[in-house]
């Protein structure tokens, strides 16, 4: 049983993660992952991973750029490398990624299946479907290039993989979820996301039941030449058919510039993440704020932090937003924050490692920043959006600000100063 569960259209970014990076999205990605099967349990956890807008903000959180093709590759590769070690505790394997490793993904799951008792290659032949289905059955213009596989040991999983389509310059995210699945041909999609094709064709619809049986029948009776030659000679004159409308599931559709923007981000919640850490940081924190380290930027980014593990969908409408947290690697909003990024990370994995010995304090007070966050949201302001990115710049150098064009200095901020009073 299994469905779609949404899709994305995401600009094609060339580059590699920088290992700097790459390895604090591994540990980022594997401490959110054990918050939230803590809180809520190894299957909200998959049904997170299924949204798309989750899915995304979850990237923007952890320094990827918020918009691009990329945070797709990146966040299964990191959740790959951060939870490998954590199988026996949270039971949740990943498989597959980008290229060889996508085609690799029913080995391992068969290793997976030896391991905890699965059919490992029935699983394996779920995987090649959810391949075929958004290879084949929905032509849409996108051919795939990853596939990650996430299951978890009861044997239910989310499949998400990418395709590009190298003319539009544009890349296409599925989700599927185990979940309420009746049928791999028949409205499979949980969700599908992007923009707008023009036709397509959608063997999935339910609609197209009549197509497929037809379709079947037709190769029976007269063969796979028979068809080649009859659409030989119908090239070029068949007409179009009429697209039908397609299933409503979540659509993110990322835009093409780079920089954040003002419509790209629901101020009022950015200002309630940043009134809900300046209440709490005497009170909740106060503890956590004799670590040397440990300041007013860093409870701000764990309000952000803290809606990824506690919000609800319609949280994530501006993935955009959590970009503020620790900025992206190509400076965009600003520069990735070093040290405000390694403190998060030392904060929750305290808060989870004690939780795991049955003390909740340091969780529930992570908790508690999100619940203030959503009460202030309605009637606390704050800095205009450009203001605030501009106050990130400036003192960036004094957060350990890194980019791929590398750290950031005090002499660039005088710099940027001077520019902006000329």
């Amino acid at each position: 049983m299994a469905r779609r569960a949404g899709s994305a259209d995401l600009p094609l970014h060339n580059g590699r993660v920088p290992s700097w990076l790459g390895q604090r999205m591994t540990k980022l990605g594997a401490v959110i992952a054990q918050a939230i099967v803590h809180h809520y349990g190894r299957d909200e956890f998959l049904r997170r991973l299924s949204h798309p807008f989750w899915f995304q903000s979850f990237g923007a959180v952890m320094g990827m750029d918020w918009h691009s093709s990329g945070i797709t590759t990146s966040v299964v590769g990191a959740l790959k490398r951060g939870l490998a070690p954590l199988s026996g505790e949270l039971g949740l394997h990943v498989c597959g990624g980008r290229g060889s490793h996508s085609r690799r993904t029913p080995d391992e799951l068969r290793s997976v299946g030896e391991r905890t008792g699965l059919d490992g290659a029935a699983l394996g032949r779920a995987s090649r479907l959810v391949a075929k289905v958004d290879s084949a059955a929905v032509q849409d213009g996108f051919d795939l290039y990853l596939h990650g596989f996430i299951l978890a040991d009861d044997g239910k999983w989310v499949v998400i993989q990418q395709g590009m389509n190298s003319t539009s310059r544009y890349a296409r995210r599925y989700h599927w979820l185990s979940e309420d699945l009746n049928s791999f041909v028949e409205a499979p999609h949980a969700a599908i996301e992007g923009r707008n094709q023009g036709n397509i064709v959608n063997l999935t619809d339910h609609r197209a039941a009549a197509s497929r049986k037809g379709q079947l029948d037709l190769l029976r009776e007269i063969g796979p030449d028979r068809i080649a030659h009859e659409v030989g000679v119908l090239q070029g004159k068949a007409s179009k058919p009429a697209q039908p409308d397609a299933p409503l599931l979540p659509h993110l559709v990322m835009p093409e510039h780079h920089d954040v923007r003002p419509k790209d981000v629901m101020i009022r919640r950015l200002h309630g993440a940043l009134a809900a850490a300046a209440e709490s940081a005497p009170q909740d924190f106060a503890e956590l704020l004799l670590v040397p380290g440990v300041g007013a930027r860093t409870v701000q980014s764990l309000a952000m932090v803290a809606e990824v593990v506690h919000g609800a969908p319609c949280r994530f409408a501006d993935p955009a937003r959590f970009s503020l947290s620790h900025g992206g690697k190509d400076r965009q909003p600003f520069p990735v924050p070093t040290k405000v990024y390694d403190q998060t990370i030392a904060v929750l994995k305290s808060a989870v490692g004690e939780a795991r010995l049955g003390n909740d304090e340091k969780l529930d007070a992570i908790r508690r920043l999100d619940e203030q966050s959503r009460r202030l949201e309605s009637h606390v302001s704050g800095p205009s959006l450009p203001q605030f990115i501009e106050n990130e710049r400036q003192r960036s150098h004094e957060y350990g600000g890194r980019s791929v064009f590398g750290w950031e200095t005090e002499l660039a901020a005088d710099v940027r100063r001077s520019n902006d009073a000329v």
